[in-house]
């Protein structure tokens, strides 16, 4: 039973057949017993009457007499002696019993109640059948309105619960109604105080789902327009290629710079398929615990064939010597990461520069940083670096302006903080502080 109506409805119904039904018990018990104590009253008053009378007069004889009146009235001498009965039953209470008294004879029971005075004993009596049969009447009477009633609560609690789930049909259909272009917030207006948190968190989250669509569709145009330079050139180069079949120098050359567009469309396209891998909502890898200065370690070493081809220098430093520098994350994304860094170093500063990489630990965390000689970057670009596909270098260097990009993505999937400042050296410096090991949150 997964409906909230129907749960609702026979929680609802349950309840008020439980309270109907012990509300009648309760009432029928309670007039019953009052109708019994109303009829013993009457009983105690009639013999109360008749024991300050002096005689029954003959007028009030023939009214004790009537055989629709369900009392009995007996009179006896203090000695047992018979002196009166208000009419002949033959199955009268043979003796009496002073006060209250249930007596039984050979076919009924009768209630008694019994008064003695010096000169007489007097003594009233009524069927207890009949007792019983009126005292369960007007017990009945009583319930009777709870049970004509029952029905018409049990229609208003219906009501009620349809009343009350409406504003979540209404969202319901608000919603059905939408489609995948419609993104707009949904009206919380008139909304109970229980809904409207639901509502608002699908607010919230329709507004990070249209982000995300438009951050997707501007990807996807940046994508297609940095692809269309590229493809473009390769063309051009195999057009190039092509004339020159006859012209060895001329084909050695076109071959050459139609292999550096290759390289330059496969490197955007890895770069783009690893930003893709890196935007929130990605599929995350197992985590694990990470020694950032292997890591580190291993991208300087195989970034020195590269600094070597453009006569610079690289370096590496951790200040924990052989120690390990831990943190909790992706391997191959923090290694994506660090190389990311290395690469737009060595590739964004001129021939002949200094590219620096040092690690530490401490009690906050791990930390990164990448220094470089090159021209640095001014303090008001520094948080345009990050967009994707900006470059701020030489247009010829074949970059994708995407490095820094991933570096910011991938540092945001692990809780890490990036800094851009002035580097030593004269150049950049990047800095990337991870959270501690055992304080990251895994995925």
């Amino acid at each position: 039973m997964n409906s909230i109506r129907l749960r609702l409805l026979l929680t609802l119904l349950v309840t008020l057949a439980a309270a109907a039904a012990l509300m009648g018990a309760v009432t029928y018990r309670s007039v019953l017993a009052e109708t019994q104590a109303l009829f013993d009253y009457q009983l105690r008053q009639m013999a109360l009457s008749l024991r300050d009378q002096g005689a029954i007069a003959p007028a009030q004889a023939r009214a004790l007499a009537d055989q629709q009146l369900d009392f009995v009235v007996q009179i006896w001498t203090v000695d047992g002696r018979s002196i009166y009965a208000s009419r002949q039953h033959p199955d009268l209470p043979g003796r009496a019993y002073l006060g209250f008294a249930n007596v039984d004879s050979a076919t009924r029971q009768w209630r008694t109640f019994s008064v003695a005075t010096a000169e007489r004993v007097i003594q009233v009596a009524q069927p207890r059948e009949i007792r019983e049969r009126l005292a369960a009447d007007a017990a009945l009477r009583s319930v009777s309105p709870l049970l004509l009633l029952a029905p018409l609560m049990a229609l208003a609690v219906w009501w009620l619960a349809a009343a009350t789930l409406r504003p979540l049909r209404r969202v319901a259909a608000e919603v059905r109604r939408r489609d995948a272009a419609s993104l707009e917030p949904l009206s919380t207006q008139g909304l109970p105080d229980e809904v409207a948190p639901l509502v608002g968190s699908l607010n919230a989250l329709l507004q990070r789902l249209g982000q995300s669509m438009d951050a997707q569709r501007a990807f996807v145009a940046d994508a297609a327009h940095e692809l269309r330079s590229p493809l473009t050139a390769l063309k051009l180069q195999l057009q190039l290629l092509q004339r020159a079949a006859d012209d060895a120098e001329a084909r050695g050359a076109a071959t050459a710079a139609l292999t550096e567009g290759v390289e330059r469309a496969t490197r955007l396209v890895e770069q783009l398929l690893t930003l893709a891998r890196t935007e929130p909502g990605a599929a995350a890898l197992p985590r694990e615990t990470l020694d950032l200065a292997e890591i580190a370690r291993q991208a300087v070493a195989d970034a020195v064939p590269f600094a070597h081809a453009r006569g610079s220098e690289i370096g590496f430093e951790s200040a924990q010597g052989d120690a390990p520098v831990p943190l909790r994350g992706e391997r191959a994304q923090v290694a994506m990461l660090v190389r990311n860094l290395v690469d737009n170093a060595l590739r964004y500063s001129p021939a002949g520069a200094q590219v620096d990489v040092h690690v530490a630990a401490s009690a906050e965390g791990a930390l990164l940083s990448v220094d470089d000689s090159g021209p640095g970057i001014p303090p008001e670009e520094r948080e345009r670096v990050f967009d994707r596909f900006y470059r701020r270098g030489p247009q010829d260097e074949p970059g994708t302006g995407l490095g820094l990009a991933i570096v910011r993505q991938v540092a945001e999937r692990h809780g890490a903080h990036v800094r851009l400042a002035d580097s030593a050296l004269g150049g950049l410096r990047v800095e990337v502080r991870f959270a501690t090991a055992g304080g990251a949150a895994g995925r």
